[in-house]
């Protein structure tokens, strides 16, 4: 697979990392999300090389590699070591963006790649702060639940559906609940964040009518420049290590919109995290000069 068409470069020379996890083991009502990472890549090939928000064109500065996707396993304990495993050999110097696949993959790639205690951007229309759901602690469900047994903390926000129980754990953490969202209180929250930092984005966080292709649908949700605003102060806060991103829980759907808009916000991420570390300063001999010379 590749991103935008590009030829993958050796690991080592990249400056991003795609990491395709097609896991679906425990999603419990739309199916699908196993398709998301092919999907979303392939969609790649219609977005311009041009990002129109910082003005430049970052695969002309940086290389970047689409990793062999990570073999589901019919048993979750072992997918999730081997997930783990895989995450932890792989070099950090760079943007690492996971492409699920279930939101249950992100404690994961959190323990595979961020050993230090951080701070986890959680944006999600669900609490997923169950101790276990239908039988599996490794659940989708129990995601941001397993993220604070590894003694992170959590951000959350575009939260809209709660079970009861998980109200005390989201009295205890900070969040940012869908209704009533101030994003300026969001940006100012993330932009006081030092240290190591992982960014999720369950797909079900915007709003349905844009982003139809999710698993767990529910009304309300951010916009598209909600999240924008949210990516930007990410990538600009030069107080954070920021140790990778997943983008989970889409379903590729007929009209392809779903899909267009995850592989827009990829793009998004690497213009953002390129500009912010100057990559607009170096030699052109990024993936897509790559490309010209071949």
């Amino acid at each position: 697979m590749e991103f935008q068409l590009l030829t993958n470069s050796p690991v080592n020379d990249a400056d991003i990392l795609i990491l395709p996890v097609p896991w679906e083991k425990t999603v419990c009502y739309k199916h699908g999300t196993a398709l998301a990472p092919a999907a979303i890549l392939e969609v790649t090939d219609q977005l311009e090389y041009y990002e129109e928000d910082i003005a430049w064109s970052p695969m002309k500065y940086m290389q970047v590699c689409v990793l062999e996707s990570v073999a589901p396993h019919k048993d979750e304990i072992q997918f999730h070591a081997n997930l783990i495993n895989i995450v932890n050999k792989l070099p950090t110097d760079n943007l690492f963006i996971a492409l699920g696949g279930e939101h249950s993959i992100t404690p994961s790639l959190i323990k595979g790649r961020m050993p230090k205690n951080g701070s986890v951007i959680y944006l999600d229309a669900h609490a997923d702060l169950r101790q276990s759901y239908q039988g599996s602690e490794y659940s989708h469900a129990c995601a941001a639940y397993q993220i604070l047994s590894q003694e992170h903390s959590l951000i959350m926000v575009g939260i809209r559906s709660v079970f009861e129980p998980e109200v005390q754990y989201l009295s205890e953490i900070t969040t940012f609940m869908d209704r009533g969202l101030n994003i300026e209180q969001v940006i100012k929250c993330i932009n006081e964040l030092t240290g190591p930092v992982w960014l999720t984005i369950d797909m079900d966080v915007f709003d349905p009518a844009l982003v139809p292709g999710v698993g767990t649908p529910q009304p309300g949700g951010i916009n598209w420049y909600q999240c924008l605003d949210i990516l930007e102060a990410v990538f600009f806060n030069k107080n954070i290590e920021l140790y990778g991103m997943d983008i989970v829980e889409l379903i590729p759907e007929p009209s392809h919109v779903s899909e267009t808009i995850a592989a827009k916000l990829m793009q998004k991420a690497i213009s953002f995290w390129g500009k912010a570390k100057g990559f607009d300063h170096r030699k052109q001999n990024g993936s897509q000069i790559i490309m010209d010379n071949k």
